[in-house]
């Protein structure tokens, strides 16, 4: 009954406080302005908006293709398609309550391919190990690509909130937010010492524990290069449709790499503050894209667009897989039998 009420505790405040950025990114909006988003909405080219699916498509059948890697030091060999059946149900999953796609995902796997949920978990464990990392690396590839703007917003908000003064001191501005950054690091560190003992602090430090090992536990693969090739692919299909997507809209149609990587860091972000990323990922990709001359208008309007593509492939591809995955285990089943009968005649 405490996990239930615990669960349902969980959605309501994910899902409330998506629903209130997306009462907040509209609240300022003039009529003028919501017909501006409307009409936006109304004259993206969704034509182009497949290819951006696609993409996407591609980054999660290599994600399954990865996991198998994953799992093979353990001598486990899951179908392609199961495997990949359970990977499109835990984002499906996920979407409807928060965490239990990880939960579903191994369950489904286990299952119908026979294999232990725990050692299953621990696989989970290091591709998230795995995508946290990806996730640092691909901020910072963000901000090495755009040294000036990621300097100039930290130099202008610093400034706003000391003496309301953007145009004066960029470096020190700069210098003094990186050392903040430091000594938050430097205190989180001492006080996961110094408070090892208390129970939440044990364990948020069983969480990077689990992190860390996930990540050394990648020493066992025996594909290295197969794994490292799905992991640059998924992060690369991930940007493509960023990219791709671009073009479905006039207003952001002119918009290149650059912006694709600042979106692709602060959106990813943004899917696990909310329920599905439903409000914050529309204002992430807003207030990201006025860095880059959009107008608010258009860039809620574009995080809109972003946002339904992921979340329509989602439910339509998982609600597919969730049909299909008890046909098709049916009918494999039915095929050993039927070998396994033609062999003890033979």
């Amino acid at each position: 009954m405490k996990r239930i009420f615990s669960t349902i505790l969980q959605y309501t405040i994910f899902l409330g406080l998506g629903l209130f950025l997306l009462w907040w990114t509209t609240k300022n909006l003039s009529p003028e302005e919501i017909q501006h988003l409307k009409d936006a909405l109304n004259g993206a080219k969704y034509l182009l908006v497949i290819p951006a699916m696609f993409f996407l498509l591609l980054a999660h059948y290599s994600r399954a293709l990865r996991w198998k890697i994953l799992m093979e030091p353990l001598g486990f060999q899951p179908s392609t398609i199961n495997t990949f059946f359970a990977v499109m149900l835990g984002y499906f999953f996920n979407l409807l309550v928060p965490r239990l796609g990880e939960v579903m995902k191994c369950t489904m796997l286990a299952r119908y391919e026979k294999t232990p949920v725990d050692k299953i978990i621990g696989t989970m464990v290091a591709e998230r190990a795995i995508d946290v990392i990806c996730l640092l690396i691909v901020i910072g590839v963000t901000v090495l690509l755009q040294v000036d703007i990621a300097s100039a917003f930290l130099s202008e908000e610093w400034h706003k909130l000391i003496n309301k003064d953007p145009g004066s001191n960029r470096f020190s501005g700069l210098m003094l937010t990186v050392g903040l950054i430091t000594i938050f690091i430097l205190l989180i560190f001492w006080i996961m010492r110094r408070f090892a003992h208390i129970s939440i602090i044990g364990k948020i430090k069983g969480l990077f524990q689990g992190i860390w090992q996930g990540l050394t536990s990648v020493r066992y693969v025996k594909r290295r290069a197969a794994f490292i090739f799905h992991t640059i692919f998924i992060w690369s299909m991930y940007l493509l449709s960023i990219r791709i997507g671009f073009f479905a809209m006039e207003s952001v149609s002119h918009l290149g790499i650059k912006p694709s990587f600042t979106i692709l860091s602060f959106g990813s972000l943004a899917m696990i503050i909310t329920q599905g990323g439903i409000g914050a990922y529309q204002l992430v990709v807003q207030k990201t894209l006025t860095l880059y001359g959009i107008s608010e208008v258009n860039g809620l309007a574009y995080g809109w667009l972003l946002w339904a593509v992921q979340t329509l492939m989602v439910l339509v591809v998982g609600l597919i897989c969730l049909l299909l995955l008890p046909i098709f285990n049916k009918q494999k089943h039915e095929s050993i039998r039927k070998n396994i009968r033609e062999t003890d005649v033979a």
